[in-house]
C-alpha cells in the first residue's frame, strides 16, 4: 500500500483530503508541522508527501529543503500544497525548494491524483 505523508496544521484540511485518500487506497499519515514532517520522513519513510506551505512551528518551505538535503529522503516526490502557488513567484520558490509538483488549494482530487501517480510511477 503507498504510504502518503499529508502535511498541514489545519485538522479540517487534514481530515478532508486524508479520507478521500483512504478511499483510494492510500495509507495516509500526518504531520501538523514542517519539523514534525522532516521526523516523520525519516521514520516512517512515505512514498510521497503532500507538503502545505504556510504552517507554524516551521513552514514547508523550510521543510522541503531540509528533507531534499538529506540523503536518507531526497528521493521522495514532494507536492506542494497552497493557495500560494496559484502566484508565479510562490510556485517558482516551490520548485527552487526542491518541491517536485504543486497544487493549488482548494484541492482538486482528480488533478491532484493524476500528479501522485505519475510521481509515484517513476
Amino acid at each position: 500500500m503507498t504510504k502518503i505523508l499529508y502535511v498541514d496544521d489545519i485538522d479540517f484540511c487534514d481530515g478532508m483530503l486524508e479520507r478521500r485518500l483512504i478511499r483510494r487506497g492510500f495509507n495516509c499519515i500526518r504531520a501538523r508541522d514542517g519539523a514534525q514532517a522532516i521526523k516523520m520522513a525519516h521514520v516512517e519513510m512515505p512514498d510521497l508527501i503532500l507538503m502545505d506551505l504556510a504552517m507554524p512551528v516551521m513552514d514547508g518551505w523550510e521543510a522541503t529543503k531540509r528533507i531534499k538535503a538529506s540523503d536518507q529522503t531526497k528521493h521522495i516526490p514532494i507536492i506542494a500544497l497552497s493557495a500560494l502557488v496559484s502566484m508565479i513567484e510562490e510556485k517558482a520558490e516551490a520548485f527552487a525548494v526542491g518541491c517536485d509538483d504543486c497544487q493549488e488549494k482548494p484541492i482538486e482530487l482528480p488533478l491532484l491524483l493524476e500528479k501522485m501517480n505519475r510521481l509515484l510511477s517513476h
